[in-house]
């Protein structure tokens, strides 16, 4: 028999999720761009930027949501 996690196991999964969701789908967004030549160049530091803002975004919106 399977138990389900306990409160802070699921709310540490969800910040988690919500994060690495949040940069992928942004991270997907920027290369789209920048492959179609919406973007015409972008620098790789940018990126990361964005990459970490959207994770940073993210657990602020998990942890606020599950509080």
């Amino acid at each position: 028999m399977s138990q389900s996690p306990n409160p802070e196991t699921r709310k540490f999964l969800y910040i988690i999720g919500v994060s690495v969701g949040l940069a992928l789908l942004l991270t997907a967004i920027v290369y789209f761009l920048l492959g179609i030549g919406v973007i015409k160049s972008i620098p790789t530091y940018i990126v990361w930027a964005i990459i970490l803002f959207s994770i940073g975004a993210g657990i602020l919106s998990g942890a606020g949501r599950r509080s």
